[in-house]
């Protein structure tokens, strides 16, 4: 991770330089006229100084706030990228602003490289340190301190996003999360056999074609407050195939992101961890593969979930909700749990419906989505509210099951009839569902990182944290 540090003068004299300027700001700087720069948001002008450093100019528009910060210092780590060392001047803002410049710099900067073997001439060089340059050190350093987990945890969840599947079964994505102990956290992985025997008959359908193993995480933090955790509930897809009803080729690659929601939860509760929240908190997270072999499941087979609903199986590529019908009942039975919320690339019609700027909002609980739609602009991770009424439910209705998995005719909402299908199996514990489709991985390159995986949900699910669980009466 990058090494950030914040200090109250201009060091490193080789290192490239970028401030952060608002419109006031920049028609006063002495560079600013001479290229041409306004401090417009999201404005960004490079060149050399007459000593040859790189010198970054990046824009806040007419005020500062969080995310004109945050965003400005992502372009400038952007447009620095090809040097190691960047001193951000940040002493036109505040120093709660100046730590969102940071955690900006911060995530631009990331890139997966475990698997590049030699240097590339062409790739420039990673951001390695970043020096800001601050009045007042000691108070942006605090606020930092309690965002940095957030970053950290975001970091966490790409690296997953970003690994290729045969690095990332269920069984090795386990082993990557073991390793969380290290941070405070309790690490349980459930195998197959535990599965079978707690009756996760709809997650054991999914995986019956893999030759890999399914296996349970639950992640826990104990926090300090004497009350029910709040739940993060992922979809770990490690492949999807899409079964028998399998996908087509264009694209199937990017489906080693398909347990983006899984890698979310995890990083969420590692930031809590990492800023030891007072908050209890618990990631369930269903880690499977869909795969095609003689022992898949068919469409019409008939699976029973842990809570004894028995689901028809209309479409083998509906896997995902079958994967979370189980976690959600199994989490709302064994921990009881304040609140559940689940991420998921659960569907192409949310992609449909959002693109790739929001995520979907599904919830059975208004002030639970209220926060998360809150939580979510403050943090530059943007959910949409998305309607969750009986009538989807009905659409669900199965001849020889209680439930289906899916609506088996053309252009339907299957976001919505989806997002109906889990509320079932979260019963009457408030629950909200994220459906990530469309914002797990960056087709291109914005202020807050690169092409590829997003880690979205992270930050988003700290926030919400913060905003609702951690006083004493939630």
């Amino acid at each position: 991770m990058l090494t950030v540090r914040f200090r109250h003068r201009l060091r490193h004299e080789t290192a490239a330089r970028a401030r952060l300027l608002t419109e006031a700001g920049a028609h006063a700087d002495i560079l600013a006229p001479a290229i041409g720069f306004r401090g417009h948001a999201d404005e960004v002008a490079a060149g050399r100084d007459a000593d040859g450093r790189l010198t970054v100019l990046a824009g806040m528009g007419a005020a500062a706030t969080p995310t004109s910060a945050r965003r400005a210092g992502g372009r400038a780590a952007a447009a620095a990228i090809a040097a190691k060392r960047l001193v951000l001047d940040a002493r036109e803002l505040t120093p709660d602003l100046a730590a969102e410049a940071a955690v900006g710099a911060s995530l631009r900067a990331w890139r997966f490289e475990a698997l590049k073997t030699r240097p590339d001439p062409d790739e420039p060089k990673r951001l390695a340190h970043l020096d800001v340059i601050v009045h007042d050190k000691r108070a942006a350093g605090a606020i930092w301190e309690t965002l940095a987990p957030g970053v950290a945890g975001t970091l966490f969840a790409r690296d997953l996003v970003a690994e290729p599947s045969n690095r990332l079964t269920p069984t090795l994505f386990a082993a990557r999360l073991r390793a969380l102990a290290e941070d405070g956290l309790k690490v349980e992985i459930h195998d197959a056999a535990w599965l079978k025997r707690e009756g996760f008959g709809a997650l054991l359908g999914v995986a019956r074609g893999s030759a890999n193993p399914p296996c349970l995480a639950v992640l826990r933090w104990k926090g300090t407050i004497d009350a029910p955790p709040v739940a993060f509930v992922g979809k770990g897809v490690t492949f999807d195939t899409g079964g028998v009803d399998i996908k087509p080729a264009d694209r199937m690659w990017e489906m080693r992101a398909d347990m983006a929601g899984a890698a979310a939860a995890a990083g969420a509760i590692l930031a809590l961890a990492r800023r030891r929240s007072p908050a209890p908190a618990v990631a369930v997270l269903g880690l499977v593969e869909n795969m095609i072999g003689a022992e898949a499941q068919r469409p019409s087979d008939v699976v029973r979930a842990v809570d004894g609903t028995t689901i028809e199986v209309i479409d083998t590529d509906a896997e995902g909700r079958l994967v979370l019908s189980d976690c959600l009942a199994w989490t709302r039975r064994a921990v009881r749990p304040a609140a559940m919320i689940d991420l998921a690339t659960l569907t192409g019609s949310i992609v449909v419906a959002l693109g790739h700027h929001r995520a979907g909002l599904f919830a059975s609980d208004a002030a639970l989505a209220a926060q998360l739609a809150a939580a979510g602009e403050a943090v530059d991770e943007k959910l949409w509210p998305m309607p969750l009424e009986e009538a989807y439910a009905e659409a669900l209705r199965s001849d020889i099951a209680d439930v289906k998995n899916c609506v088996a005719e053309r252009f339907q909402p299957d976001a919505c009839h989806a997002a109906a299908f889990l509320k079932r199996f979260a019963g009457d514990t408030p629950w909200a569902h994220l459906d990530i489709a469309g914002v797990e991985l960056r087709h291109e390159a914005d202020a807050l990182g690169p092409e590829g995986a997003s880690g979205f949900g992270v930050r988003l699910l700290d926030r919400l944290v913060s905003l609702r669980f951690e006083e004493e009466d939630g």
